[in-house]
C-alpha cells in the first residue's frame, strides 16, 4: 500500500507524489542543459529537490540524448578542511554511480594516485571522454561540503569549465540549501570566501518551490484513490493554512492523519477538519527530525537576528544576508507587508523551541486551577497566576532564553499558554515585523461549549505612554477578536522599566472598542 513519504526521495511505486519533474520548469532546465550551462537548484531541506533530480536524471536517460549520473557529496562533508580526505571521499561516491565497472576502477585508481587538488577535475574529464554521449552531472549536497573542500571541488569544477562538453560534463547542476553566491566559505587559514567569487560559471539559480493549494488536493487524493477514505472539502484550507504548502508539512500532516492516528486507519471514517487539527498538534508535540533540525537553527546569531525582531513585531531593520540564509533555510516568507515567518507550523515551532525548558518546569509548578466545575478555562484565575508568576520569576525565567532575552515575556507566556492546552486546547500565533504586538488565539472546548480566548501581548518601553498603548491595544484586539469570533479578549501589557515598582507595574484595567469590552492585565 502507498503511504505519505516523510523520510527521503520520494519512491514513486510506494509513496503518494506529486510528479518531481513538474515541480519545476523542465523546458528551462532542458534548455539550459542544451546550451552547456552550469546552474544551481536549491530550496530548503525536505522540499523535494533529491527527488527532482532523481526523477531528471531517469528522463535524461530515457531520453537517450545525454548521459545523466547523480552523486550525493554530503559523503565529504566530515573532512570539512582536510581537502585530500574530502575529495577522496566524493570521488569514491561518484564511482559508485557510474555502470561501468572498468571505469569504476580507474576513478578509484585516480583518487589514490592523483593530487587531491585535481583528482576531482581529472575524473570528470574521465567520464566524459569515456562517454558515449555528453555528460548532464548532479551534484547533491554541495554546500553540506566544509571550508577549504568546498573551495577545491568548486574550482576544479571551474577548471574543467572550457574543455565541457567532449573532455568535461556539459552541464553541472549543483544542489543544496542556499543559492552559491550566498555562501560565506571560511578557509581553514580563516579568510572569508564567498560561493559567487569560488564558481563564477553559474548560468542561473532555481528555486524549487512549495507544493500550490492545488497541489496539495491531488496528492491527498492519491490517498483517497488508493483507499477510498475521503477528506472533507474544508480540510484543505487549514492545510494550506498550516503549511503554506512546505512539502515535508505536508506529507507528514496527511501520514499523521490517516497513518499514525489509529483510528484512522479505518478507511470508511472521513477525514475532518478537526481531525487535521489534531494531527498537526500531535506533529508539534512530536518534535519529528524535521522540526528538530529546524529548533537548532534557532541558535545561530544570523537566524536570531532575523527572527526575534519578528517575534516582537518591532520595525528592526536587519541584514540582506541574514533574510536571504533565513529565506533559504524556509524559515520566513516574502510577503507583501515584509517578512513573516514561513508557515503556521513553523510559528508555533518557534516559541515553543526557545520555551521549551520553561514549558517543562511549568508542569511541576502549577496544577490546572483554572478549570472551572464546568469544565472550561476560567480566565481570571488563569491570568492571576501567570500575573502573580511573572512578578516573582521573570528575571530568573528570562536568563534562560538565550539570546532572546528581549522575547522572554512573549516566549514565557506562550509556554505558559501551552501548559494550559496541555494537548487538549489549540494556540493559534500571528506575528511579525512591524506589527508592534502578538496576537494569540486559545480554544478550549468542553461538551457543546467552545472558547475562542483572544489575547494580545504588548510590551511598554520607557518613551510609551500607558494610554496611548491602552488605546491602541484596544483597537487591534478589536480586529482580531472579530476575525477569530473571540468568546472573550484579553490584553496583557508588560512593563520592563527596572526602575519601576512592582506595584505599579502589576494592576487590572479594563476598556472597550466597538462595543467590545476587554480585560487589560498589567505586568
Amino acid at each position: 500500500m502507498k503511504f505519505f513519504n516523510t523520510a527521503g526521495p520520494v519512491n514513486r511505486p510506494n509513496h503518494y507524489k506529486i510528479d518531481p519533474l513538474n515541480r519545476w520548469s523542465l523546458d528551462e532546465v532542458l534548455t539550459l542543459i542544451d546550451q552547456e550551462k552550469y546552474f544551481i537548484l536549491h530550496a530548503p531541506r525536505q522540499t523535494g529537490k533529491t527527488s527532482s533530480l532523481l526523477a531528471l536524471q531517469e528522463y535524461l536517460n530515457n531520453e537517450g540524448k545525454y548521459i545523466a549520473i547523480y552523486a550525493n557529496f554530503e559523503v565529504g562533508q566530515a573532512a570539512r578542511n582536510n581537502i585530500e580526505d574530502g575529495i577522496k571521499s566524493i570521488i569514491t561516491e561518484i564511482s559508485k554511480r557510474v555502470d561501468d565497472k572498468d571505469l569504476s576502477v580507474k576513478i578509484l585508481q585516480i583518487a589514490n594516485e592523483q593530487n587531491h587538488n585535481s583528482s576531482l577535475n581529472s575524473v570528470l574529464t574521465l567520464i566524459s571522454e569515456v562517454s558515449s554521449k555528453p555528460v548532464v552531472f548532479f551534484i547533491d549536497e554541495i554546500d553540506s561540503l566544509v571550508g577549504d573542500t568546498l573551495i577545491s571541488v568548486l574550482r576544479q569544477i571551474r577548471a574543467g569549465y572550457d574543455k565541457r562538453p567532449e573532455n568535461f560534463p556539459q552541464s553541472i547542476i549543483l544542489c543544496g540549501v542556499r543559492d552559491i553566491k550566498d555562501y560565506r566559505i571560511q578557509t581553514s587559514g580563516q579568510d572569508i570566501i564567498t560561493g559567487g567569487s569560488a564558481f563564477n560559471i553559474k548560468a542561473e539559480s532555481l528555486r524549487l518551490g512549495n507544493f500550490t493549494k492545488e497541489e496539495i488536493v491531488i496528492l491527498y487524493n492519491e490517498h483517497t484513490k488508493e483507499t477510498g477514505q475521503k477528506f472533507n472539502d474544508d480540510c484543505f484550507d487549514l492545510i494550506w493554512e498550516y503549511t503554506e504548502g512546505q512539502p515535508w508539512l505536508v506529507n507528514a500532516l496527511g501520514y499523521e492523519v490517516t497513518f499514525k492516528m489509529k483510528e484512522n486507519r479505518d478507511r470508511s471514517i472521513t477525514i475532518t477538519r478537526e481531525m487535521i487539527e489534531t494531527a498537526k498538534n500531535n506533529l508539534v508535540i512530536s518534535r519529528a527530525t524535521h522540526l528538530d533540525q529546524l529548533s537548532h537553527k534557532l541558535k545561530e546569531d544570523r537566524v536570531r537576528r532575523v527572527l526575534l525582531p519578528l517575534i516582537l513585531g518591532t520595525d528592526a531593520k536587519t541584514e540582506d544576508d541574514d533574510r536571504e540564509y533565513c529565506y533559504d533555510l524556509g524559515l520566513i516568507k516574502k510577503t507583501p507587508h515584509g517578512i513573516q515567518v514561513a508557515n503556521a507550523i513553523y510559528m508555533e515551532i518557534l516559541p515553543r523551541e526557545l520555551s521549551k525548558e520553561n514549558q517543562d518546569n511549568f508542569l511541576s509548578r502549577f496544577s490546572p486551577d483554572w478549570i472551572d466545575e464546568n469544565g472550561l478555562i476560567d480566565t481570571d484565575i488563569l491570568f492571576s497566576m501567570f500575573q502573580q508568576f511573572w512578578r516573582e520569576n521573570s528575571e530568573i525565567w528570562a536568563s534562560h532564553i538565550a539570546g532572546y532575552q528581549e522575547a522572554a515575556p512573549h516566549l514565557v507566556f506562550q509556554a505558559y499558554l501551552q501548559r494550559v492546552s496541555n494537548g487538549k486546547g489549540f494556540i493559534s500565533r500571528e506575528y511579525g515585523l512591524g506589527r508592534k504586538r502578538t496576537d494569540l488565539m486559545l480554544k478550549w472546548k468542553e461538551g457543546k461549549t467552545e472558547q475562542r480566548i483572544v489575547i494580545e501581548l504588548k510590551v511598554l518601553s520607557e518613551k510609551d505612554q500607558y494610554d496611548t498603548i491602552k488605546a491602541k491595544a484596544l483597537e487591534q484586539t478589536s480586529d482580531y477578536a472579530i476575525k477569530c469570533n473571540a468568546t472573550e479578549s484579553h490584553i496583557l501589557i508588560f512593563d520592563r522599566d527596572e526602575k519601576m515598582d512592582w506595584r505599579e507595574k502589576v494592576f487590572i484595567d479594563s476598556g472597550e472598542f466597538n462595543g467590545m469590552k476587554m480585560k487589560i492585565w498589567g505586568m
